[in-house]
């Protein structure tokens, strides 16, 4: 027999999410889609293994907007609980992939940027204007940016991982899936927990909840932590370390509840972050990598790249602060339900790093202020109409605005490492001090150049803003047309509207210098034709050999030759003998927006619907089978890589307004549109349960990132789909022991990409994408005594097939003198060479006593298994390649206690 609850029953349980014809509470966290689970209330019950909850009836669900089991619910989601999270030392949501083979997340660049992939789908987030495809809410307001999360909850309730398309109920940029963290209410008894867990590399952490009544209506609760820890990578330059923890956050919570049909629910928060982060090793040198050797740097040997050490010349900083709050009041009217979220946000990021990962000053600075204002309004309504038919109608609203301010400029060792890198690419037979009198005097003034070249402090410095507002309107409406079998009906329609402009300039000299400008011509054609000479054995240098070669008479008409080629290609881009320099042209002027072409607003709307159908094929079988789409709106490229589509550069140089050494590229990406067509299976048999879904999904116009080495690439990709098969199991072959099988399959390839950064990649296989993706879990329970003490071992295994980590490399992208791209060969097969393979073992043995008291051991990444998380070209080191290691080993002890 299936539970029955009452509201009595579940606000005196302290369970969060769930409502009833009688008592309808819906949870701020999932009131779009949300998972509830029943969890012990009493201290002396909080050491029951989360494996037990698989087993019980008690997980309530409310994605559909009425009450079912989880096992019930068609919808593809996993949870992972209160007791899962405390157990396996889940720090964050970076270590959640080890429970959920289905999602992906990278921590790269800074502290505040973490990458979310569902099924394969999902981008980055290192780009400001770009929001995720994997929709992150807490409860039930939704974070724009990573940065905008918090790391640790000590009062998280639990964490759903939704799979597919939600944009029906969702509504904002949902098109690969949805993370949803809901965090426990204010409870109307005095209660709490502490915990208190120490670690190696000198890591502790600290944090704890108390709630309780002020009133028999209002209730409240505090929850703080603080999470530190000692640099992971050692900077063998700086003596310092890199990879650091030291951050903090609050959060309060007030709950009014008349206990007849008003609920309204507060909640504020608050954290920081002043972190040294995040650690890059060198995985290829080249060229550069022996100038910077030359001029006193270095960086670490490839294969160094596990042994946690780096060399920089400053620490990296990482000062966040993110803070907000929110209201929801859920009222009962009888026949309708009404909630409404009210949110404000505020993130603050003040980043510097030495970007170019060497302890060379090369790139001097690269400083980043990005300050994001967020406002959120969501108001819906529940209905039931008779026992068979029950509905939502609902609007949501969206406004943010988004100010960033970047610096980038040269160290005070660019210009002997430019120099270094000039003589290399020419032989010998250029320098910088030539280049700047050269050119000077072809354009009159010999001086006009003079120690301008690669001056340390001159670079970049960048403005954007962007204004983003958003609405959508949403239905659905769950009929059961008979006793157990359902029809599910939804329809979403999302406007977006984005308006945006920048205000950056360089002021690097040699960036701006037009290599194919006609004043050149003469030295061009020197040049042309000493390579000429030096291709039949003369050296150019030496005028007596170059004069007896001309007026010999057996080599004169050769040499006349020569000199036809090199006055016949002086004026050719495509023969520029110069064209080299241009990998050194890193901050080249920049074409801001808006202008006479580029109006810098884009808008657009769509539709978005579900439909579902569901049987109960018996008490203990479920079927469901789906089609449902989702919609993300456009992207904007915030980076000094965002440039004119072809289209517009043509336009702008016809009326004389681009800037020298212009080239294409892109402002924004479209729309992406997708579509899930799945079929599932749930089944609970007691001491057994399985859940499979089988799906195909497809996104039309992927919005694909691509760091450039400088800035981003972004681009939508024709159409990108995934065949994939996922099962979640359980058994419990005897009492104390539970088992655990996750597993995601997943065949994904680009349909058609043909506009990308590597020219088409129609036919291949997406980046990030792991073809086979397994978790196996197991809890031992075994109970001591007889005053309900246990010992509780838990340990999961975590792996995951190679994968390549990029499409390719844009910094070996080979490149005509416009910009087109002539061969990729060489940036392909460099990402090809460089793949990660997952073998992640995690562990903890936990005494968990009666009292309240919980002392534990735990292990992450056990078996120090390293692998690159994601590769780049090195900036300002054409043909180097760097990379993020993962984090090695982590282990320590725990005390919890709950009252």
């Amino acid at each position: 027999m299936k539970a029955t609850w009452t509201g009595a029953a579940v606000r005196s349980a302290g369970i969060a999410g769930i409502y009833t014809h009688k008592h309808r509470h819906l949870m701020a966290g999932a009131a779009l889609a949300a998972l509830a689970w029943a969890p012990a209330a009493l201290a002396q019950d909080s050491g029951q293994a989360a494996a037990d909850e698989m087993f019980s009836d008690g997980i309530i669900v409310t994605a559909t907007k009425r009450e079912q089991t989880l096992q019930d619910v068609p919808v593809a989601v996993t949870v992972t609980t209160a007791e899962t999270i405390e157990r396996a030392q889940i720090r964050d949501l970076k270590d959640l992939q080890s429970v959920v083979p289905s999602l992906r997340v990278n921590q790269l660049q800074s502290s505040a940027n973490t990458n979310f992939y569902i099924r394969g789908f999902g981008n980055g987030a290192n780009n400001a204007g770009i929001e995720p495809s994997v929709g992150l809410f807490i409860d039930g307001v939704y974070r724009s940016r990573s940065a905008a999360m918090i790391a640790d909850f000590p009062d998280v309730e639990r964490i759903e991982v939704l799979r597919g398309p939600q944009s029906t109920l969702f509504g904002k940029n949902a098109s690969a899936g949805v993370i949803s963290i809901v965090t426990k209410k204010p409870e109307f008894r005095f209660g709490g927990n502490v915990e208190a867990s120490y670690g190696n590399y000198d890591a502790m952490v600290l944090k704890g909840r108390v709630t309780g009544p002020i009133s028999d209506t209002l209730a409240v609760s505090l929850a703080g932590g603080l999470n530190k820890r000692d640099g992971i990578v050692k900077d063998l330059a700086t003596g310092d370390s890199t990879n650091q923890r030291d951050r903090w956050f609050a959060r309060g919570q007030m709950l009014f509840d008349n206990n007849d049909n008003l609920q309204v629910r507060l909640i504020g928060d608050y954290g920081k972050i002043d972190e040294n982060c995040c650690a890059v090793v060198n995985l290829r040198q080249a060229l550069p990598t022996a100038a910077i050797f030359a001029v006193g740097g270095a960086v670490n040997l490839p294969p160094e790249k596990y042994d946690d050490i780096a060399y920089y010349n400053f620490e990296s900083s990482n000062k966040i602060e993110n803070w907000g709050f929110s209201g929801q009041l859920d009222y009962d009217l009888g026949a309708a339900q009404i909630t409404s979220i009210t949110a404000y946000r505020r993130t603050n990021s003040l980043t510097n790093q030495d970007s170019d990962f060497s302890s060379a000053d090369l790139l001097g600075r690269n400083w980043q202020d990005l300050r994001i204002k967020t406002f959120t309004q969501e108001l819906r309504a529940s209905f039931d109409i008779g026992d068979r038919l029950h509905g939502l109608l609902g609007g949501y609203y969206f406004n943010e605005k988004i100010d960033q301010n970047n610096e980038v400029f040269w160290g005070d060792d660019a210009r002997p490492y430019a120099n270094l890198l000039v003589q290399s690419l020419s032989n010998g037979a250029l320098s910088i001090p030539m280049l700047e009198s050269t050119f000077g005097a072809l354009e009159g003034d010999p001086t006009k150049y003079a120690g301008r070249f690669f001056l340390s402090g001159t670079g970049l410095t960048e403005a954007y803003a962007l204004k983003n507002e958003a609405f959508s309107l949403f239905g659905q409406l769950d009929f059961e047309v008979a006793p157990g079998l359902t029809i599910t009906g939804g329809i979403n329609y999302t406007h977006d509207k984005k308006r945006f402009a920048t205000n950056t300039t360089s002021n690097d000299v040699f960036a701006g210098i037009d290599l194919d400008s006609p004043a050149y011509v003469p030295f061009r054609q020197q040049l042309l034709l000493g390579g000429a000479l030096q291709s039949v054995g003369i050296d150019p240098t030496n005028p007596a050999q170059v004069y007896a070669f001309a007026t010999n008479p057996t080599t004169a008409p050769i040499y006349q030759q020569l000199v036809g080629f090199a006055t016949a290609n002086a004026s050719n881009p495509a023969a520029n003998p110069l064209s080299p320099l241009r990998a050194l042209q890193y901050f080249p002027p920049f074409m801001n927006v808006p202008n006479a072409v580029e109006p810098g607003r884009v808008s657009d709307g769509d539709f978005s619907y579900t439909a579902r159908v569901a049987w109960d094929v018996t008490p203990t079988l479920n079927v469901y089978a789906a089609v449902a789409t989702g919609y993300k709106a456009a992207s904007i490229n915030l980076s000094r890589d965002s440039r004119p589509t072809p289209a517009d550069l043509v336009q702008l140089r016809a009326q004389g307004l681009a800037v020298t050494n212009l080239t294409a590229g892109s402002r924004y990406a479209d729309a992406e549109n997708s579509t899930v067509y799945e079929a599932g299976l749930k089944g609970n048999w007691g001491l057994v349960s399985a859940n499979v879904a089988v799906f195909k999904q497809v996104i039309k116009g992927f919005q694909s990132n691509i760091f450039t080495g400088s800035g981003f690439f972004l681009a939508n990709a024709g159409k990108q789909s995934a065949f994939g098969i996922e099962f979640e199991g359980s058994a419990k072959p005897v009492e104390p022991l539970t088992l655990t099988l996750a597993m995601t399959y997943l065949d994904a390839k680009y349909d058609t990409f043909q506009l990308s950064a590597f020219g088409d990649l129609s036919g291949t296989r997406p980046a990030g994408a792991s073809p086979l993706s397994v978790t196996f879990g197991a809890e031992f329970v075994q109970p001591v005594g007889n005053n309900g003490d246990r010992v509780i071992l838990r340990g999961d295994y975590h792996y995951e097939m190679p994968f390549k980590l990029v499409e390719g490399l844009p910094g070996l992208v080979q490149r005509d003198s416009l910009g087109n791209v002539t061969d990729v060969s060489a940036a392909l097969a460099a990402a090809r060479e460089f793949k990660q393979d997952i073998n992640d073992v995690n562990a903890s043995l936990t005494y968990s006593m009666a009292n309240g008291l919980d002392l534990s051991v735990w292990g992450r990444n056990l078996l120090n298994d390293r692998t690159i998380l994601q590769i780049f070209d090195s900036p300002a080191q054409p043909g180097s390649i760097s990379g993020y290691p993962n984090q090695p080993r982590t282990y320590g002890v725990a005390a919890r206690y709950r009252f």
